[in-house]
């Protein structure tokens, strides 16, 4: 290379570093200026964002005071009413103060004025009181002079003729007081027996002296009969009730007046008639097993009968013998529902009369203990229930209620006759005895078709047995005085049409309602 290339080379490289820093310097420059612009641009964008910041809070703030405003507005006029309605509530109070004011001033000039016309008239009274003793000294000193008797010879013939006249009127007075007291008492004794009978609710039963057996199919009958009719002879031998099969269909009557040997033998011959095995051996085996289900259930009916009427403490002879009240009819009344009615019935009398409730309903309940061994024992039910409960240890009352209820013996105590006058109630209350379920329904249909019959009749309603008619009359159609006729027509139809014990009470309602709603 030679010298001249080298200062070339050299130069060149010269020129390049100079021109490479004039260049950089440049460079510097331009981005200096590009960054001044872009710092003043970004200043001048926050500046504007800050502008736009500060107009939306005055917006803001505009908008909060404009609302607050409205607020305050708002609550000043709720204010403002509250202060006009309390203002005119003051005012009528104010109106009714003055008035009543206005009313005490008139009464205070009313009670002025009477007080004035009473001291007058006293002052009259005075007056008049002081010439009246005036007159009668007067006219007792003529009297003396006149009759020519002394004060006291005057007054003994007085005191005389007084006694005689006082004894006649005293004799007339203790014969009235003894009548009304009579009367009194029937009508107290009689409101005291509707009031238990109204009270107690019982039901209505009839009892009958056959049971009927269903069976599947007329080949059953046949296999109870047996051959030669050794099957059933064997089951009538050993439940000792008659078995009738004749020619009406499905069925088989049991009869018999021992309701207990009715009950074993219905309950045994359903039990060998599900079985299908019916032969001698097999009656003998199933009535056995039956008499011990049918004692089981005699004394629990005994029990339920004693917690029926909450009487505790009973002797388990006692229970099992009320049980066998339940088999037991009198004059077609079951018997055990005839001792509850009556321990019922003597309870709430009882009760009514402030006595031993407990203890009546105890008296009631065994009054026909009696009943369950009179077949066993010689004598009448009152003789063998008393002898039985004094054996098991029964309190006097219960025995003599037992032994005297029918007015056999003098009456000891007063549970005695509410036992008697429970059991009468009992025993002639309609439905009770001689009378059917559906005669007992037929009377009831017929009285409530009476009582509905009328004109303005709206509801009749026969409650109580038949011993008292509620009728509902229409308010529109009829009046007070239309209501009370009503109800005396209905009496009267009754007393023409019926035939009836004792006697019906007809009471006529008719009432008015007004509704309305406030809204």
């Amino acid at each position: 290379m030679t010298l001249g290339q080298a200062l070339s080379i050299v130069f060149a490289a010269a020129v390049a570093a100079v021109l490479t820093f004039f260049i950089v310097r440049l460079l510097d420059r331009l981005r200096c200026k590009d960054a001044e612009s872009e710092a003043r641009e970004i200043v001048r964008k926050a500046e504007q964002e800050v502008e736009a910041r500060r107009r939306e809070a005055e917006l803001e703030i505009k908008e909060a005071a404009i609302h607050q405003k409205a607020e305050g507005e708002r609550e000043l006029r709720r204010v403002r009413e509250e202060l006009h309605e309390r203002e005119r509530l003051l005012d009528k109070r104010q109106d009714a103060l003055e008035e009543q004011a206005e009313q005490l001033r008139k009464q205070e000039r009313i009670v002025e004025s009477t007080q004035r016309k009473l001291t007058e008239r006293i002052q009259d009274t005075n007056r008049r009181k002081e010439e009246l003793s005036k007159l009668l000294d007067l006219q007792r000193q003529t009297l003396h002079e006149l009759s020519g008797l002394s004060h006291e010879e005057a007054v003994q013939r007085l005191l005389s003729l007084l006694d005689k006249q006082l004894q006649q009127e005293t004799g007339a007075v203790i014969l009235r007081h003894e009548k009304h007291i009579a009367e009194t008492c029937e009508q107290k004794a009689r409101e005291t027996l509707l009031t238990s009978l109204q009270r107690f609710a019982a039901a209505h039963t009839a009892e009958t002296t056959t049971s009927t057996v269903g069976i599947p199919n007329d080949e059953m009958k046949g296999r109870i009969i047996g051959r030669e009719g050794r099957n059933i002879r064997a089951f009538e031998k050993a439940t000792g009730v008659d078995v009738i099969i004749d020619d009406t269909p499905g069925v088989v009557v049991v009869s018999a007046f021992d309701t207990i040997r009715r009950e074993v033998a219905r309950m045994a011959l359903d039990k060998l008639i599900a079985d299908g095995r019916i032969h001698p051996a097999r009656i003998e085996e199933i009535v056995a097993g039956t008499q011990g289900e049918l004692e089981h259930y005699i004394q629990k009916m005994g029990e339920e009968a004693c917690q029926e009427v909450e009487v505790h403490g009973l002797h388990n002879r006692l229970r099992n013998l009320l049980g066998r009240l339940h088999f037991r009819t009198s004059y077609s009344q079951n018997v055990l529902r005839h001792c509850v009615e009556v321990a019922f019935i003597a309870g709430m009398l009882a009760e009514e009369m402030d006595l031993d409730g407990a203890l009546a309903r105890r008296c009631g309940l065994l009054h026909d203990i009696g009943k369950a061994a009179d077949h066993e024992t010689e004598g009448g039910h009152p003789k063998i229930g008393g002898d039985l409960l004094k054996r098991y240890g029964e309190r006097p009352e219960v025995i003599h209620a037992a032994v005297a209820h029918h007015d056999d013996h003098r009456v000891q105590n007063p549970y005695t006759v509410l036992v008697a006058a429970a059991d009468a109630c009992s025993a002639s209350r309609p439905g009770a005895r001689r009378e059917t379920l559906e005669r007992y329904v037929k009377r009831m249909e017929e009285l409530e078709s009476i009582a509905g019959s009328f004109p303005g009749v709206e509801q009749a309603f026969a409650i109580q047995a038949g011993r008292e008619m509620r009728v509902i009359v229409s308010a529109k159609d009829t009046t007070d005085e239309i209501a009370a006729k009503v109800c005396h027509d209905i009496v009267r139809a009754f007393e023409q049409r019926l035939t009836y014990p004792g006697e019906i009470k007809v009471t006529v309602l008719r009432e008015t309602r007004y509704v309305e709603m406030a809204t």
